[in-house]
Formats: C-alpha cells, structure tokens, sequence
C-alpha cells in the first residue's frame, strides 16, 4: 500500500531532517497509513476511495499522516519521553509525567475526525415510557 505522505512532505511540514530520520521516517508514513486505513475499515469506510473522490480530504491526510509521524520522530528511542518534570532541592524530590505510557504510536480522536473517521452513536434511551417517533403517547 502506499503512504498518504512522503518524506519529502514530512521534510517541508515538519522540518529538515537527518538521515536516520528519514529512515526510520519512511517507514513509519507507511505504518501511520496503514494504521489510518484500518481505523477507516472499523467505521466501515475504504479511506482510499473517499481520498481519490476528494483532493482537499487528501491534502488532509497527508498533514495528519505528517503529524502523526513527526509525534513519533520526536519520541525519544532509548528513555521513556517526559512532558513534564518538576524537581526539589530541600527534601530531594523529583517528578515527571510520560508523553505516552509504554510508547507506541498513536493517533488522536481529532486527527480521526479531521479525517471523517470518528464513529459517532445516535440513539435514545426511552425512560418515561414515550415513543418519540410515533406520536410521543405513552405506553
């Protein structure tokens, strides 16, 4: 299958890159799109059809395809990624929060969203014994 985005489109949306980077970038556009594609089959949608249809929803893609992929980039490799981390001098404390508990790659609800992906619930929970679609008597 081929990725939404190019290294080339992550070097230009992101920044410039180094050569391991670009490496280990190539394989994860490939990977990011596959996951993408897969979140489209669970809402039964073929996120490559709806992306040759529409040329503005591929733009789309390849941006959300680019931030998901320079998240990851920027997930340190060898330690555990902090997003915050408090220290103490008097009584020797120290404290961090982790980007993503156990690593991994993830993509967020609203990147699914941007995307058309987000699985939305209708219904209705009929607690006074009403039926709201044939004339609201009650039962």
């Amino acid at each position: 299958m081929n990725a939404y985005a190019s290294v080339n489109d992550l070097s230009v949306l992101w920044r410039k890159m180094t050569a391991p980077e670009q490496q280990r970038a190539a394989e994860l556009l490939d990977l990011v799109s596959s996951c993408l594609r897969v979140e489209a089959r669970k809402v039964g949608k073929d996120l490559d059809a709806m992306l040759q249809a529409d040329a503005d929803l591929a733009a789309v893609a390849r941006s959300v395809v680019c931030d998901v992929t320079a998240r990851m980039l920027m997930t340190s490799t060898d330690s555990e990624p902090m997003t915050q981390y408090s220290e103490s001098a008097g009584g020797y404390s120290a404290a961090g929060t982790f980007l993503v508990p156990g690593g991994g790659l993830f993509i967020k609800k609203s990147e699914l969203a941007r995307l058309g992906l987000r699985r939305q619930k209708v219904g209705v929970i009929d607690f006074y014994g009403m039926d709201p679609g044939h004339g609201s008597h009650s039962v």
